[in-house]
């Protein structure tokens, strides 16, 4: 299996599995997080990480090298059919994604890993933007991300240089949520995960609606999807649970609903 997937209970950890290739994708690979992200759906929280000394290699070259085909590959397709529907997936999971980096994040690697909603990871652990290297562009909506995240001019460097960019300096610049002593990381993006998937789901699916909203709509238009969300969630059970817990101080049982 190119994916390994663990149940938690109400949330679930997946583990890209291909340790012998830097866990880069294959098309059975892509196949196999797709499904096991489809269902994650019945779950109230996902967690992704990689197997062996590496987070992700992106894409594997070697099913994708000119000297091997009758023509030169159709790299759009492989980003339309493959990669562009797994950032739609990722993005469209209404439950929080975390992401424990535990190595080398490059290439679409390192864009699968930004797409999620948490990223904590290993203080050894490096993002690079490797497309440069091959003539290629930041895709899986690196270049998207990269942008939004940490502006124009720190974007383009990254890109354009493919200059590695350590765990500790992306946690600085705001690329990830936090950089972790090796050993502490999975500890760590577990226990979280836990905790978000024990919550009021409903509202955090909803957060994640709003925060990624911001990015384009006018203020305006933000306050009208805030009153909307807020309408919606004041209507939820986690709602009403919450306040009943917070009134009878006492410890809440969300439901996600």
């Amino acid at each position: 299996m190119t994916i390994l997937v663990e149940d938690h209970g109400n949330w679930i950890e997946i583990t890209l599995n291909r340790p012998d290739r830097l866990n880069s994708f294959n098309e059975t690979m892509h196949a196999e997080l797709r499904a096991a992200l489809e269902a994650a759906k019945t779950k109230r929280a996902v967690l992704l990480t990689g197997a062996g000394r590496g987070f992700c290699a992106g894409q594997d070259l070697g099913d994708r090298n000119p000297a091997t085909m009758d023509g030169p590959p159709n790299l759009g397709k492989t980003v339309r059919d493959f990669w562009a529907p797994l950032v739609r997936q990722i993005r469209g999971l209404e439950m929080p994604v975390v992401c424990a980096v535990n190595g080398v994040a490059a290439g679409a690697g390192s864009s699968l890993a930004l797409n999620c909603d948490m990223v904590f990871a290993a203080e050894s652990a490096k993002f690079i933007q490797s497309f440069a290297k091959v003539g290629l562009i930041p895709d899986t909506g690196g270049s998207w991300q990269l942008t939004r995240k940490l502006g124009a001019a720190r974007a383009m460097g990254l890109a354009l240089t493919a200059e590695p960019l350590t765990a500790t300096q992306a946690a600085d610049w705001g690329l990830i949520w936090k950089a972790l002593p090796d050993d502490a990381l999975m500890s760590e993006a577990r226990a979280q995960t836990e905790r978000l998937a024990n919550g009021p789901t409903f509202g955090l699916a909803a957060t994640k609606r709003a925060i990624d909203a911001a990015a384009t709509n006018t203020l305006d238009a933000q306050l009208e999807l805030e009153a909307d969300l807020m309408k919606a969630c004041g209507e939820s059970a986690d709602y009403a649970e919450g306040v009943a817990a917070f009134l009878g101080k006492r410890a809440p049982e969300y439901q996600g609903k």
